[in-house]
């Protein structure tokens, strides 16, 4: 069982993807490989999640881990929430299991959302807008919202530039347009009881999701993706300020390790008091843990 107190961060971003060559002739190994070439990644293939959950148990920091439902958009089967969410919970001291659901899939999508959220007391959904071809305010997703918000349920949305498709004709159709931050705000403003999270430092849009976090008290921001020494200064300005108590550390494991990030990160000039917030209390507090 989880022991908060004994950890030393909580790690909001990190993904959870099935065993190479269990996706047979779709592309999916080859573009794992874009993936971990893109981000230089130590991993030529993604761990498993037992692999992860023993990474982060050696460190004593817990991970939030998500599959990413995209399987309309890129023709990758998606990885089964149940699935995942089952090998998760035999490694409950460490990892804290997130859902995704694709919101074109309507109703289904909605009942699925609710079962997660009745049977496992699931904390929160991931949504790749760009991965699934979609805006966060179009009113498609609306009712899966709604299902999350009234489930008590965290939404976690990647926003900015994605490595996903990056340098692959055409962005492997990727279009990153879906993820400016500033589409949040509708979704805040519409939702406000559901807690957000707009994940990574939102190039080319950091002001954007800035605003967006400062403006709504729903509205978190999670600090994966990027190297911390790659944070603009405005970002690390509001880490130190306004936004200290709604900064989430995040790696996006397996692409970026914690090691690296924490490394980076404590390189940074951030106060002494923000630095324990960003690594584990801010996060602690969004969880409930």
């Amino acid at each position: 069982m989880l022991n908060p107190d004994d950890l030393v961060a909580i790690d909001i971003h990190t993904h959870a993807e099935e065993p190479c060559g269990t996706h047979p002739d779709d592309g999916y190994d080859d573009f794992q490989a874009q993936m971990a070439e893109y981000f230089k990644s130590p991993h030529k293939h993604p761990p498993t999640v037992p692999e992860t959950a023993a990474y982060y148990r050696a460190k004593k920091i817990a991970a939030v881990i998500f599959p990413v439902d995209a399987e309309r958009e890129t023709g990758f089967r998606r990885y089964n929430n149940d699935e995942m969410i089952e090998i998760t919970r035999q490694n409950s001291d460490v990892l804290i299991p997130f859902a995704s659901i694709d919101p074109h899939k309507g109703k289904l999508g909605v009942r699925e959302a609710k079962r997660l959220i009745a049977d496992y007391g699931i904390k929160g959904f991931k949504f790749h807008p760009t991965m699934q071809g979609f805006y966060p305010n179009d009113r498609l997703a609306y009712p899966l919202y709604e299902a999350i918000q009234e489930g008590g349920a965290i939404a976690l949305f990647h926003t900015g530039q994605t490595g996903v498709g990056s340098g692959m004709p055409g962005g492997m159709g990727m279009r990153l347009k879906y993820s400016n931050p500033m589409y949040m705000d509708d979704v805040a403003v519409d939702f406000p009881d559901m807690k957000i999270i707009l994940a990574h430092p939102s190039f080319p849009w950091q002001e954007e999701a800035l605003s967006v976090a400062t403006h709504k008290p729903n509205v978190y921001i999670d600090l994966s993706g990027w190297s911390p020494k790659y944070f603009p200064p405005i970002l690390v300005r509001y880490i130190n300020g306004l936004l200290q108590d709604k900064m989430l550390f995040g790696s996006d494991w397996p692409v970026i390790t914690p090691d690296r990030w924490l490394a980076d990160f404590a390189k940074l000039e951030i106060r002494d008091e923000v630095r324990p917030k960003v690594l584990k209390q801010n996060a602690r507090k969004l969880l409930g843990i």
